[in-house]
């Protein structure tokens, strides 16, 4: 049996703020540490029967970005979903919504920026 560790480093302000998010694994091919504005850790608790997440983000973390991150996330859980299920009817529900998500998203982004 193998192991890999997968390490997160938060830098954090004296608020308590991530600044700076790093991450490597110990059976990855990438030299240094990755960097990352965003992360998303979801632990399921079998015996609670509950998920336990971490969801940080940096002060630099753009308004856009977090649409394009939720979206992409979304998405990439569907695909997960549905490799586990093989319930293919309700991973295009989730996509679909993931989709009307982005859609409205890119909607209100065009009012705010037409009303400034």
């Amino acid at each position: 049996m193998s192991k890999s560790t997968i390490t997160i480093n938060v830098q954090m302000d004296e608020g308590r703020v991530p600044e700076s998010i790093t991450w490597n694994a110990s059976d990855t091919t990438a030299e240094h540490a990755q960097r990352a504005k965003a992360m998303m850790l979801s632990f399921w608790d079998g015996s609670e029967k509950t998920a336990l997440r971490i969801d940080l983000w940096t002060k630099d973390m753009m308004i856009d970005e977090m649409a394009d991150f939720f979206y992409q996330t979304m998405m990439t859980m569907a695909d997960s979903y549905g490799r586990a299920t093989k319930q293919e009817g309700t991973v295009d529900d989730m996509k679909k919504f993931a989709k009307d998500f982005y859609s409205k998203f890119k909607t209100q982004q065009l009012k705010e920026n037409k009303a400034s």
